[in-house]
């Protein structure tokens, strides 16, 4: 995070490391774009480029990296956080929580877009460990065509391996992650000055008159050539998604110090090389080393895209957990891989998904050439979504007048329209695929959040008011037996329907009872004098409410140990935890659901994570009473 303190020159060896920490988790994706870009920018524009053309070419890269990454997201978009957290549902959270129930529609437009964009990222999630690690073994080929046969079984074998990883967690390795990748730069940095030493004319392409000459030059056919260059900024949303983790100040010193300038000299150089010679064929990034360096740069280069794929997978995990806990998708099993590092999880089900999605996209395309197609368009269209919700930020959380962000944002919209729509030519190329995953991800998460709404709504015309039983235990008509039992309450009332039930079953209640309720906010963290609210609802009898942020891991033992603090003498040893496993069927008058809606949350909710392994409750003293809700 930023530092306020007098003297920053004693955080200079913190902020350092955490650049490099930077290095090794954010810019995997942006830091091997120079692996697959110009090789498909090159072929977009009709391979083998005049000079002026590949000067026009080199200055839309440029300024694509200047405008898009050190500006939109460096300069304004990680100035969003929400509480020090980014990322498109965080930002989201932040600009509905300031628009509230004023502007229903707005919100819900707001809710869209940033439900939307979230969904897209798994798209890109399963798309870019393919793209990257078939575009560095491909580079063998330089070498000898002969080991091109070996390529996509190597690809296969190593995605493979990256995922079944996954549940030994990356706490270990990585610390490598950084080191290596600042090798990784170094390396890209010293081919490409190499070349532009050899050819420094390439350096007016910083002149922007040439990408915008380009532009005019080549009318239409320069949106085909923008989709290859919006691959050069693919890993644009990483700085955002990954603010909390590592902090503003790292993440942008590492941009502008380290991967920034590399990345220029690796574009560079290429199109040096391309300009010296005509009629080159094949990856020019290879081909920018000499032929003793090929295969170690190939190693290099396979460990670099490695750790892009290990940041994307971890962050389609950081994706799905903020998702569950602000209420938009069902509880899956989350295991936390590391004591040290908050942000080691790991997901089974998302890891599996992904895996075989990503082995499936491999096999099918087969080249990192082909995958440039079907890359590129779940990303530019989040891109184009973030820049919609921070207009509301600017407007909303920020307090600007209307002509700043206005201004702003419509210059941020004119670059992102334009990758979107280049993106949108390269649908029936399988873009079309992270657009589709998107799009069922998205329905899942409207689906839930309606599916839960509708079933609240069920329970809530179910409960009846407690005064009776609150009668019978006062008047002790109500046997209290030794124990504790603790209820959760799902609609968050002090006597949930569970409860009453419960008595009128068994004709006795524990001698304690509380009855617990889990809310999550729509804020990252929620601090410990906050935690927990306790109310007496009757002699040994207590209604407990637990809040934890949308990152948190809600481990309700530890809550309630809290509540003892607040005067809440529930004893965790003996204490015996209720909860209520609920079936969804049809209802045999109204329909608070449409047919496919609720099958499909019915199979969501069946397969939902059980109460006890999502809040941590032991499973020896965890009771779940089935029952019926028509939907």
């Amino acid at each position: 995070m930023d530092s306020g303190d007098t003297n920053p020159a004693d955080h200079r060896p913190a902020k350092a490391i955490g650049a490099l920490t930077a290095l090794g988790i954010v810019y995997g994706d942006l830091g091997t774009s120079p692996l697959y870009t110009y090789q498909t920018i090159v072929s977009d524009a009709g391979g083998h480029p005049s000079a002026h053309v590949a000067l026009g070419l080199l200055s839309l890269v440029i300024w694509a990296l200047i405008v898009t990454v050190s500006v939109k997201y460096c300069v304004f978009v990680m100035r969003a956080d929400n509480n020090g957290e980014g990322g498109i549902l965080a930002l989201m959270s932040l600009v509905t929580r300031q628009v509230g129930g004023a502007r229903a529609r707005t919100t819900a437009a707001l809710i869209v877009m940033g439900l939307f964009g979230a969904a897209l990222i798994y798209g890109d999630g399963i798309i870019t460990p393919s793209i990257s690690v078939l575009s560095a073994l491909e580079g063998v080929t330089v070498v000898t065509s002969k080991l091109q046969p070996y390529v996509l079984p190597a690809a296969l074998v190593i995605l493979l391996l990256l995922f079944a990883a996954q549940r030994l967690g990356t706490g270990k390795i990585g610390r490598f992650f950084g080191p290596i990748m600042l090798i990784w730069f170094i390396a890209i940095a010293l081919l490409g000055l190499m070349a532009v030493i050899r050819h420094p004319g390439v350096l007016v392409a910083v002149n922007p008159a040439y990408a915008i000459g380009f532009l005019a030059r080549h009318g239409m056919h320069s949106l085909f050539v923008l989709g290859g260059v919006f691959l050069a900024i693919t890993g644009g949303e990483a700085l955002y998604a990954d603010m909390g983790h590592i902090g503003r100040a790292p993440i942008r010193a590492a941009w502008t110090v380290i991967v920034l300038p590399a990345l220029l000299l690796s574009y560079a150089g290429q199109t040096a090389l391309i300009i010296s010679n005509p009629g080159l064929t094949g990856n020019p990034f290879f081909m920018l080393a000499p032929g003793w360096a090929i295969i170690p740069l190939v190693v290099l280069a396979t460990l670099a895209t490695i750790i892009a794929s290990q940041a994307i997978i971890t962050g389609a995990f950081s994706l799905t957990r903020q998702a569950i806990q602000l209420g938009w998708l069902p509880g899956v099993v989350i295991r936390q891989t590391s004591d040290e590092e908050y942000g080691q999880i790991y997901v089974p089900s998302v890891n599996w998904l992904m895996m075989v999605a990503t082995l499936a996209l491999t096999w099918g395309f087969g080249s990192s050439a082909k995958l440039a197609g079907a890359y590129g368009t779940a990303v530019s269209t989040t891109m184009l979504l973030t820049t919609a919700l921070l207009f509301n930020a600017m407007r909303d959380v920020w307090r600007w007048p209307l002509w700043v962000a206005a201004s702003l944002s419509a210059l941020f919209l004119v670059v992102d329209l334009g990758f979107f729509t280049a993106n949108i030519l390269k649908i029936a190329e399988g873009g079309w695929i992270p657009l589709v995953l998107g799009a069922a991800i998205f329905i899942a998460m409207r689906t839930w959040r309606r599916g839960v709404r509708a079933m609240k709504a069920k329970i809530d015309e179910e409960e009846r008011a407690p005064n009776q039983l609150m009668a019978d235990l006062a008047a002790g008509r109500i046997t209290r037996v030794p124990g504790t039992a603790v209820f959760l309450s799902r609609t968050g009332t002090a006597v949930p329907i569970m409860l009453t039930r419960h008595v009128a079953q068994m004709g006795a209640l524990q001698k304690t009872v509380v009855t617990l309720t889990l809310v999550f906010e729509e804020v990252p963290r929620v601090s410990a004098a906050d935690r927990a609210q306790v109310e007496q609802v009757a002699p040994d009898f207590w209604h407990v409410r637990v809040h934890f942020g949308f990152v948190e891991v809600p481990n309700a033992m530890v809550a309630l140990a809290s509540a003892r603090a607040h005067g809440c003498p529930v004893d965790l040893d003996e204490a015996v935890f209720f909860a209520a496993r609920d079936h969804v069927v049809r209802g045999a008058t109204s329909h608070r659901l449409p047919a496919w809606r609720r099958a499909i949350f019915s199979v969501m909710y069946r397969n939902a994570v059980r109460s006890s392994d999502r809040f941590d409750l032991p499973a020896d003293r965890f009771l779940e009473v089935g029952r019926q809700v028509e939907l």
